[in-house]
């Protein structure tokens, strides 16, 4: 076997970065979410992919972990500052191995004198972090399975952002149901479907999911516990994709080739 040359290896860790460098334009919205919770101290992370496929590769998941492991000990939410030095020398060797485009894209933590509980979904595509003041980790993993099957917007109605609630008032005012009645009935019609909202958005009004007779904040409570705040990822949200047009490349790619 031919030894390779210190000038030749660093050429090929330059080409190496300059291949991982030019995928890294392309969109990676699948991947996985992974959580760790020990005592006071929880973490949450996403790590994208550009399929599925490589999503459930060992490999992806084990560098999924490695980042969690390594942001857990750190205590380091930061992603870029995360990914200096060998975490970003392995995610490079990644996807010159997978050929995708692999990032870490965010990173959250949760630090509490209370009680922390996590829950992370079979699919590995949805990650919770819940925090409570009282209470047990069994409680808090419950309620942390209820944030990730329901997905709520806040913890109380109160936390629910204005330009939410101004945003669902011009829906609901914009109704055909409106057409036609006076302003005061129009604000009290609208004044209760805002309550409505708030209270479908907000994790303590919601309905349990393993037993609906109960809502989150009664079973909480009973408890003897608050629920304080939650933390959920879910794989590619807020991601924009392009949808491809296989059509248009294959007639492209014919077009080249005859060119």
């Amino acid at each position: 076997m031919t030894a390779i040359s210190k000038p030749q290896f660093k050429n090929l860790r330059k080409q190496s970065g300059l291949k991982a460098a030019k995928k890294a334009g392309r969109t990676a919205a699948d991947g996985v979410v992974t959580v760790k919770v020990d005592g006071g101290y929880g973490v949450v992370v996403e790590v994208n992919s550009e399929t599925d496929f490589v999503a459930r590769d060992e490999g992806f998941q084990a560098f999924a972990e490695k980042v969690l492991g390594v942001a857990f000990d750190t205590k380091q939410t930061d992603v870029a500052a995360l990914m200096e030095g060998e975490l970003g020398s392995e995610r490079e060797a990644l996807v010159q191995k997978i050929g995708e485009n692999i990032g870490v894209r965010r990173i959250a933590a949760v630090s509490s004198e209370g009680v922390l509980g996590a829950y992370k979904h079979s699919n590995n595509r949805i990650a919770v972090l819940v925090e409570l003041k009282g209470g047990d980790e069994e409680l808090a993993r419950d309620i942390a399975m209820h944030v990730a099957a329901v997905n709520p917007a806040v913890v109380k109605p109160e936390q629910m952002p204005q330009e939410l609630v101004e945003k669902e008032k011009e829906i609901i005012a914009s109704q055909p149901d409106m057409e036609g009645k006076p302003a005061e009935i129009v604000e009290k019609m609208v004044q209760g479907r805002i309550n409505k909202f708030l209270k479908e958005g907000s994790l303590i009004e919601q309905p349990f999911v393993k037993n609906p007779e109960l809502t989150v904040g009664a079973l909480a409570k009973q408890a003897g516990a608050e629920v304080v705040s939650f933390v959920r990822f879910e794989v590619g949200e807020g991601i924009e994709v392009a949808e491809a047009d296989f059509a248009a490349e294959v007639a492209a790619q014919v077009a080249a080739a005859k060119g």
